[in-house]
């Protein structure tokens, strides 16, 4: 499950005089708003033309891969018994397949299947109430996770457990990636796609200035702007613990699951940015690296360079650690 930590920061909308102009529209999904901005010249299609094959794309994720639909694919799979298969598109075997790699990557902490836990500890959509399962009800529900009872059989998606499968730390990245070749494929070679705080951007603004993107401080009591980065070819996720999580016996719980062990991590790690040429894995690989915390997280992160921004808590405040991929995917290089 992703956190909005990544503010827009777009400066002056006019242009410079040479006839292009930045549209921009947006609006809700996903439980959560998206936005659109793109330069616009002669030859482009205009924002109503663009935010219809948009929201075409957004409502196509939705009808696929929501959890808060019971009609989804992904939400009729779910109600299968064990030892059941079902037809599936070609987008959902994609993000199971990403999932497999991203679970197989962490030694089985990442996981798609999840979701029971989440209902149990009082975060996933099924969920009553916000506490710390006994150590039966744990046992039993962790009898119902794990991406190794999954199999592809062709165009079907097979189950050998009662497991419910949760595209929420990949679809809005997934989202993204489908949009962004959407409007390369209309022409528009500059523009910046957010989805649920999930973005892509390319180009340059209609002043000839980058995109630039403000990572957030990962606190819960305001907005503060960490660091500002610029972001041309790539998709940038961030994942964070510090929205969503409550308090019990003088302890924190947060969202974040580590599979194996069937409970939210424990572990200085509050956020993770991720750059990548792709959406898709920038929102996966933050969750991974979010679950596999700031000394496992980092070790992975070097290992596959990927480019990664942690921001981990200490007694005295906030602490951040960058990769070199990140520093060198993230930098203004107009300067």
């Amino acid at each position: 499950m992703q956190v909005l930590s990544l503010f827009l920061v777009i400066g002056a909308l006019s242009g410079c005089g040479n006839g292009d102009s930045l549209e921009s529209f947006g609006g809700p999904t996903m439980g959560s708003t998206y936005s659109i901005k793109y330069v616009r010249y002669t030859g482009i299609p205009g924002p109503a033309e663009v935010q219809q094959q948009v929201q075409h794309i957004l409502a196509e994720v939705d009808q696929q891969m929501s959890t808060y639909r019971s009609d989804s694919d992904i939400e009729r799979f779910n109600e299968l018994p064990a030892n059941s298969c079902q037809p599936m598109p070609a987008s959902i075997l994609q993000l199971v397949r990403v999932g497999e790699q991203l679970s197989i990557e962490s030694d089985g902490s990442f996981d798609l299947t999840v979701e029971p836990l989440l209902n149990l500890w009082g975060f996933g959509p099924q969920a009553r109430e916000e506490k710390v399962p006994s150590a039966e009800a744990l046992a039993e529900v962790r009898q119902r996770v794990g991406h190794g009872h999954l199999r592809i059989e062709g165009d079907r998606l097979c189950k050998d457990a009662p497991v419910n499968v949760d595209f929420n730390s990949i679809a809005a990245g997934y989202a993204v990636d489908q949009i962004a070749g959407k409007l390369t494929a209309l022409g528009i070679d500059s523009y910046l796609v957010e989805v649920t705080g999930e973005l892509k951007a390319l180009g340059k603004k209609p002043d000839g200035s980058p995109w630039r993107i403000a990572l957030e401080e990962p606190r819960d009591d305001q907005q503060v702007v960490e660091r500002v980065i610029v972001v041309d070819g790539h998709g940038v996720s961030t994942s964070g613990d510090y929205r969503k999580y409550f308090e019990q016996d003088g302890r924190r719980y947060s969202h974040t699951f580590d599979a194996r062990t069937g409970k939210p991590v424990e572990h200085a790690l509050a956020s993770v940015t991720v750059i990548h040429t792709s959406a898709l894995m920038a929102d996966g690989l933050s969750t991974l690296l979010l679950i596999l915390g700031p000394e496992r997280g980092w070790d992975y992160a070097e290992k596959h360079q990927v480019g990664a921004f942690f921001v981990m808590r200490t007694d005295s405040g906030f602490v951040t650690r960058s990769s070199q991929a990140f520093v060198r995917l993230s930098a203004d290089k107009t300067k």
